[in-house]
């Protein structure tokens, strides 16, 4: 049946229904600004404007310098921002691996919710659809000042008050420092301090951790299970900070396997996929990875090789959006599901949730602002209760659900930032060539 034959009040339901404020064919970047605030980190906040005064948010990962992002800005401006693919694939040469991305996925990210909003849908309905509703979190706990087995329950206990079911805790290079008999031929360390680290695999006869260090890692994991019960999910962090070496890494995998953790984190330096698969292979508990790894080419060896039991892409690194569902869907083929990593604003918190929706083989989302006060009112659009039980509900909203809240934004930024300045001095050309028109090599 045509829609000539409709009834009149159903084709004006349709024509009321359609959105008239924007025309997408037209739309054109006009401006790219910068807002940092401060955190854990510094958080730049990122901002695409276009010439229908709508607008979309994205956020430069934690650390990152925001001229990762300025310095693609004449890049940007006069091209249409619903070209998401075209545009990302025309950028993504100038990111890198870690840090080094930030400018480019903050880019992505924006550009999505824009597009969101232009069209009136959710992010996560740009990315194929969600899986599910709600989006399990896990919650981040920074290593205590009293790094003993009650000092970590306590840090602990107060994620279970408010609400998690999935906690990580630390076990950082600096607990076996600080805890005597943890290291063997510690009298060495003075010298790997210099390069800020307390022990380089393969620099030499550096510290070792003792059987006595091995033992701790399994008294605190114990006394965590025991405090928590069996139905929290846990894993660990900072596992050695990447600076032990993969075999005292497997002794002390094997030492708290009795604990049934979800996983242990970068075991290794996040660049050694063959020392990952070396501890992967041989332990019972899964290895995750990969926070610093970016684009599907950087995961696609440890995925491929079932280095990481579990890989765990920061967003604001591995591409974005689109490209770390691409990254999750290619793991999933291989049996391996994905967790994501996430420190960084409620921007890029949302980013997450939505992205998490839309990945199958989801396992969970980290939550790293737990321990901000204003975390929440940074943004409208996230409910008092939004991380009730442990997991957030996505939004329905278009984009990402959310927009700043300005005053809050002002309160918090870098003392060195300003909310949203002018950024004209980036109009000039910054990186390579003009790409209009020009395929990606």
């Amino acid at each position: 049946m045509s829609i000539a034959s409709e009834p009149l009040e159903l084709v004006e339901s349709v024509e009321n229904g359609i959105r008239t404020s924007s025309q997408p064919s037209k739309l054109r970047i006009t401006d790219v600004r910068v807002a940092t605030i401060v955190g854990h980190g510094y958080y730049p906040i990122l901002r695409i404007d276009t010439n229908q005064g709508i607008y979309g948010l994205g956020e430069v990962r934690d650390g990152a310098h925001p001229d990762t992002a300025l310095r693609l800005k004449h890049l940007l401006v006069g091209q249409n921002p619903c070209n998401v693919d075209y545009l990302f694939k025309s950028i993504k040469r100038y990111g890198g691996d870690s840090r080094e991305a930030g400018g480019v996925c903050g880019i992505e990210i924006a550009l999505m919710d824009l597009v969101g909003k232009v069209y009136g849908i959710p992010c996560y309905q740009l990315l194929g659809g969600k899986y599910r509703d709600k989006v399990r979190l896990y919650g981040d706990t920074p290593a205590p000042r009293n790094q003993t087995p009650e000092g970590y329950v306590e840090v602990v206990m107060k994620r279970k008050a408010l609400g998690l079911t999935f906690i990580k805790f630390d076990l950082p290079a600096r607990l076996f420092e600080k805890t005597p008999g943890a290291l063997v031929g510690s009298a060495t360390k003075h010298e790997y301090h210099q390069y800020n680290q307390w022990y380089v695999p393969g620099r030499g006869a550096g510290p070792r951790i003792s059987e006595r260090g091995v033992e701790l890692a399994a008294e605190i994991c114990a006394a965590v299970r025991g405090a928590v019960g069996e139905e929290i999910s846990l894993c660990t962090d900072h596992f050695g900070e990447g600076y032990v070496t993969a075999d005292e890494a497997i002794r002390i995998g094997k030492a708290i396997e009795p604990y049934n953790l979800a996983w242990i984190e970068d075991v290794m330096p996040w660049r050694d996929i063959a020392g990952h698969k070396k501890v992967a292979d041989a332990l019972l508990t899964p290895v995750a990875a990969g926070e610093d790894l970016y684009l599907w080419e950087g995961f696609r060896e440890a995925i491929e090789t079932r280095a990481f039991d579990i890989i765990h892409p920061d967003m604001l690194s591995s591409g974005g959006l689109m490209e770390t569902k691409r990254v999750a869907d290619h793991a999933e083929r291989f049996g391996i599901p994905t967790a994501l990593h996430a420190c960084c604003s409620p921007v890029g918190f949302m980013a997450n949730v939505h992205l998490g929706a839309s990945i199958a083989s989801l396992v969970a989302v980290e939550h790293h602002g737990l321990d901000l006060p204003f975390f929440r009112d940074l943004v409208k659009g996230l409910d008092a209760n939004y991380m009730a039980d442990g997991y957030v509900t996505v939004p329905d909203a278009p984009g990402l659900g959310i927009d700043l809240n300005e005053d809050v934004i002002r309160e918090n930024l870098r003392k060195t930032a300003s909310y949203f300045s002018d950024t004209t001095e980036w109009n000039d050309l910054r990186v390579g060539a003009d790409f209009r028109g020009h395929e990606d090599d």
